[in-house]
């Protein structure tokens, strides 16, 4: 009779866990989805995981930065996805930084428009914020696709630091100018991102100095620890205002015609067409050509000497609109 009412206990119990199974097997599947790794939408001018989604609701902003020893430290820099140092009339540097992952609440100090920033920002659309400029530069740019906010219709989107002296104490506010729309949303990407674990290959390179005339040159130092280039620029570190190192993972140096003369007040870079570029990303140097073309709104396409495109690392990426001719010292 015992044996008997083991038999019926031990059947009654299959039969439960019968009936239980499919509960079971769902709440351990539910359990597995929850804890399997999500897979995020790259930003499309970083390569990174746009792992708030803002990215990709944005279009793209790019605001125009003073980059004179009399603008640091410089507001905002290291959240940009992507920088444009060029050549401006007197030889000096400046800065068209482009955002869409972040909105830094201070940028700058934001400066004037100039028909490079036209070149630059065809491709991307969106915002182009600036403080003013000459008439030349004003018609240049009102015939890109972006909309633009400017010190006298900003509003909040803009504001002047009394502590600095003017006209270097003009900054922008990222979420307010983002708030005035823009297209596309989000901008198309500019570059091409490889893989994490993919090999790069091309010579290492511990350093280098961009050649900008008039005491711009610029040095750049591969950091080991950060994986990243370290900028310096007038003999000192380049540190910002939130006390953060400029160390962006690629540095594109862009040989570039600046049509009317290098450092005029009419001067430009030419990024239509193709001409050679030393492209610098995990601690090496990939010699490479750009070609743009035939549209303005086409982005730049670099490649190896072999003919393939160069695949970056993932990150902030600096392209430096060197003139022609002009000498980057390479340190292997």
């Amino acid at each position: 009779m015992r044996k008997l009412l083991t038999i019926v206990i031990l059947v009654l119990f299959v039969a439960a866990g019968v009936r239980l199974w499919p509960t079971i097997a769902s709440k351990l599947k539910h359990t597995s989805e929850t804890t399997t790794s999500v897979v995020y939408q790259s930003a499309p001018l970083t390569g990174l995981p746009d792992i708030s989604g803002d990215a990709a609701m944005r279009p793209a902003l790019t605001i125009k930065i003073e980059n004179t020893p009399d603008a640091m430290p410089q507001w905002g820099i290291t959240k940009a996805d992507d920088v444009y140092e060029e050549i401006v009339n007197g030889g000096i540097t400046r800065l068209a930084a482009v955002f869409n992952s972040s909105a830094p609440t201070q940028i700058g100090p934001v400066r004037s428009v100039r028909p490079t920033d036209t070149q630059i920002v065809y491709p991307l659309g969106g915002i182009f914020a600036y403080s003013g400029g000459a008439q030349y530069a004003l018609n240049s740019i009102q015939t890109a696709p972006v909309k633009l906010i400017n010190e006298s219709n900003a509003g909040t989107a803009m504001f002047r630091d009394t502590k600095r002296q003017a006209p270097h104490n003009l900054y922008a506010v990222g979420e307010s100018l983002f708030a005035v729309g823009g297209t596309p949303t989000p901008p198309k990407p500019l570059f091409t991102y490889r893989p994490a674990g993919k090999k790069v290959t091309g010579t290492r390179v511990t350093s280098f100095i961009v050649g900008f005339p008039s005491n711009f040159s610029v040095t750049w130092d591969w950091n080991s620890s950060t994986k990243s280039w370290d900028r310096s620029i007038f003999g000192n570190a380049d540190i910002t205002g939130t006390g953060e190192r400029e160390s962006p993972k690629n540095v594109i140096v862009m040989f570039v015609n600046y049509v009317n003369g290098i450092g005029t007040m009419s001067s430009y870079a030419d990024l239509q067409g193709s001409g050679t570029a030393q492209i610098f990303t995990a601690g090496k140097e990939i010699q490479a050509t750009w070609s743009r073309g035939p549209s303005m709104s086409d982005p730049v396409i670099y490649k190896t000497l072999a003919g393939k495109v160069v695949a970056l690392t993932p990150g902030q990426t600096w392209v430096e609109l060197i003139n022609t001719g002009a000498k980057v010292t390479v340190t292997p």
